[in-house]
Parts: structure tokens; sequence; C-alpha cells
């Protein structure tokens, strides 16, 4: 399979005062994708504001998301958009769904990303994607498959169970074909993967603002996206949240980041 990265350095979806790492980090993958089928989405400089929405720095959020849905209107090949923040999926999943609308999303994060301008403890809209997603009707909740979630809030958990998300487990995520068979269940036939790094246990990565212990292994984590990539075709894929303090962490996390890459099974 084809595809292009697409880069998008945002950071304005992130709570945290590193945020700006975000953007670093999408830079340093970029380093080492294949120049020819490599494009980048120009992020603002500005934080913007929230517009009455309730979501933090909506503005630029919103042009990004602008200037995101122009970028992947113009392929006609499936994209790899590389993060940023996790709110970059937003356009990514809209896009693909325009492109086939029979898709299983797999959400690899330690966070779910399910509260709403409601129930949101920062107002960061990272931390609300998934939702959005859900609410706007791009993919039901009954093809969203959580994997990886370890950190809940309170409003968060409710909304799963109120919608029937299903919710895989570090440990069930060592059996690669849990994962087949819960996207199976969906009668989905194509699959997008967003892979927030920091599903990943923080001794697999150096880099990430919002490590949770007892993650997923990287060898793991790789098997499960072969796995899924072998039964299903690939709509598209979002790698987001690497956020490295300086050359040391960039050199420590590239073969991890490539491994990951490697396993979605692309030729760039």
């Amino acid at each position: 399979m084809t595809a292009t990265f697409v880069v998008v350095p945002q950071w304005q979806g992130s709570p945290s005062s590193r945020a700006m790492r975000l953007a670093e980090g999408a830079a340093a993958i970029r380093g080492d994708l294949p120049a020819a089928t490599t494009r980048e989405v120009a992020v603002p400089l500005e934080a913007g504001d929230d517009q009455g929405t309730g979501v933090s720095r909506f503005s630029s959020l919103q042009l990004v998301r602008e200037r995101l849905r122009d970028t992947l209107g113009e392929l006609d090949d499936a994209a790899v958009v590389i993060g940023g923040d996790c709110g970059v999926s937003s356009a990514a999943v809209a896009h693909a769904m325009d492109r086939r609308g029979d898709l299983a999303l797999i959400w690899f994060d330690a966070h779910p990303d399910l509260n709403s301008p409601a129930t949101s403890p920062s107002g960061a809209y990272a931390g609300m994607v998934l939702r959005s997603i859900i609410d706007d009707e791009l993919v039901p909740a009954g093809r969203v498959l959580l994997a990886g979630a370890r950190s809940w809030d309170p409003g968060e958990d409710a909304f799963a169970a109120e919608a029937g998300i299903r919710s895989l487990s570090v440990d069930e995520l060592s059996d690669p074909t849990a994962l087949v068979d819960a996207v199976a269940e969906t009668g989905a036939q194509s699959v997008y993967l967003h892979i927030d790094l920091d599903v990943l246990d923080p001794s697999e990565l150096a880099g990430l603002l919002d490590p949770e212990p007892f993650g997923v292994g990287a060898a793991a984590l790789a098997a499960a996206i072969k796995a899924v990539r072998a039964r299903f075709p690939l709509a598209g894929a979002t790698i987001a949240a690497y956020a490295p303090a300086g050359d040391d962490d960039i050199a420590d996390g590239a073969p991890t980041i490539l491994r990951l890459i490697a396993a979605l099974g692309l030729n760039g």
C-alpha cells in the first residue's frame, strides 16, 4: 500500500505547559520520512481563543482543521497524519470516512479522549477529540474500539458506558487476535488507526507529555497493528503526541516510532 504522510505540528489542542514540544516531535518524525511522499500543514503561531465554544484555543484548531481537510482532499491515496496533538485525528477521520464509509476506528491511547466541553477538566481539545468524532456522527460508537486506555476521567467513563464503546485492556492487546476479532465484530470492512504514543509504556519511549505506567510494549503494539493490517484495508492512520525534550530523546525514540510506521505496511 502506498500512502502520503501529512505532518501537522499542532500543539494548541494540548493542555500541557510543554505543548510546544509536540511541534518539535512532529518535526523530528518528519526528518525520518520520505520527502517525496510527505507534506506539511502550516500551523498558526498564535494560541487562539475559545470563541465561546468551551474548547481552549478553538480558533487556531479550527483553522488547522480546515487546512488539513484541504490537504487531504488533494490526495488520491490513503494518508498517515503525523501530529502534533491528538486533535489532528478529527479532520483525518472525517476524510477517511468520506473515502470509505465502512471503517472501524481503533483508538490506541492511554487516555480515551471522550470528554466534552461540559466534562473536560482542562478545556483542551486533545481530551475531547474522540467524543467529537462520535458526537459529529463521523463514526458510530459501535465501530469505535478503545485500545490500551488506562487513565479515565469520570465523564469519559460514563459516556463510554452509555454509548456502548468497547475497550480492550493492555493485557488483552498482548494477543493480536483479540483486537482483530473485535474489529470483525463491528462489521467494518476497513480500519482507521489512531496511535497516541502514550499508549506505550513509558519505559518504551522517552518524550511523552502524559506518560501513564503499565502501558503496551512496543513489540505488542507493532504486532497488533500488523495483525489488523493483515485482515483489513487501512483507511488511514494517525501517529500523535510525540514530545521529545531534546536530541537524546529523539535518538532514543526514533527506532520505536519507525517500527510502528513500518507495521502499518506502507510504501513511501
